[in-house]
């Protein structure tokens, strides 16, 4: 072979060489840099097309969605911090379980604040479906009893408990306050108040579980619920993601269901019936009038021009 041929292939290689050496990779802070300016800019154009839609149907809760999503933000970023501390010190899981408790007997405790021992309520409910599902699950070692799998198990329960409390105990109030005179007719007749709201009760529970059981009916037909993707984006394999998720939807359907029956129970035989929307003290009522009416007033202007 020629000398010419061996000096052109030399060159070839340095200068392919010298081509990857100027190919910097990637650092990995520099990744994680672009990919959370990807995140923002999505959250950005996606909050901006939910407020853009409601105030083009002229819907007045666009604050209200711009601060659920920023308080989700910093809920998340928060969260994530306090598991990354909880994984090195599994001690510290029992103060988040707690936190997580509280949280949902708070929520759902206050938009049941108008029936009589809600708060304690809600604790017993949520307390009874969630263990009910997570004594089952890592009973069974269904799911391995990990720091992980506990904290992300009871907060998935947890947050559907407290959703059947709210919907059960919203479902009780309203068909109390609608079927009033049957009630009454009831306790005229001799019979105790659980007796006279029974059948109330067991509709308030059947429908509070509906969004449950649809959600189970149709996954992976129309949805794939956030186990399912979430063990997905971590590297898990489809067989896995899918047995973990089962596992969340009928821990969920058991635990919203004894929490569900725990609180229409509990809250089924009210001494006092609680009062009709209209029933309002005058207290109340002149504030409700004085709202209106500055509402009216701010309106008036705009109006007119």
């Amino acid at each position: 072979m020629s000398t010419t041929g061996r000096d052109s292939r030399r060159r070839r290689r340095r200068g392919l060489s010298g081509f990857r050496a100027r190919r910097r990779p990637t650092r990995p802070e520099e990744a994680d840099i672009s990919a959370d300016i990807r995140l923002g800019i999505a959250l950005v154009l996606l909050l901006a097309a939910a407020t853009g839609a409601l105030a083009v149907a002229g819907v007045r809760i666009r604050r209200q969605v711009v601060v659920a999503a920023v308080r989700a933000t910093l809920q998340l970023a928060v969260i994530g911090v306090v598991l990354g501390f909880v994984f090195r010190f599994p001690g510290a899981a029992a103060v988040v379980l707690l936190v997580m408790l509280a949280t949902a007997t708070r929520t759902a405790g206050r938009r049941l604040r108008e029936l009589d021992g809600a708060l304690r309520a809600v604790l017993l409910s949520s307390l009874a479906g969630a263990l009910c599902t997570l004594v089952v699950a890592f009973g069974t070692g269904a799911v391995a009893f990990q720091v992980r799998y506990i904290v992300a198990l009871s907060g998935i329960t947890l947050g559907g408990t407290m959703t059947a409390c709210t919907l059960a105990g919203r479902q009780l109030l309203s068909g109390i306050r609608s079927r009033r005179e049957e009630v009454e007719g009831w306790l005229a007749l001799g019979a105790t108040p659980r007796q006279a709201v029974r059948d109330i009760a067991r509709t308030a529970a059947g429908e509070a579980l509906l969004p449950a059981i649809d959600q189970t009916r149709t996954v992976g037909l129309v949805t794939l619920p956030g186990a399912f993707v979430g063990a997905l984006f971590g590297g898990a394999s489809p067989a896995f993601a899918a047995r973990f998720q089962l596992v969340v939807l009928v821990g969920l359907l058991a635990a919203e269901a004894v929490a569900a029956v725990t609180l229409t129970w509990l809250l089924g035989a009210p001494a006092p019936l609680p009062l009709p929307p209209d029933d309002r003290t005058v207290a109340d009522d002149r504030s409700v009038r004085s709202a209106a009416s500055a509402r009216m007033r701010r309106r008036l202007p705009r109006i007119r021009s």
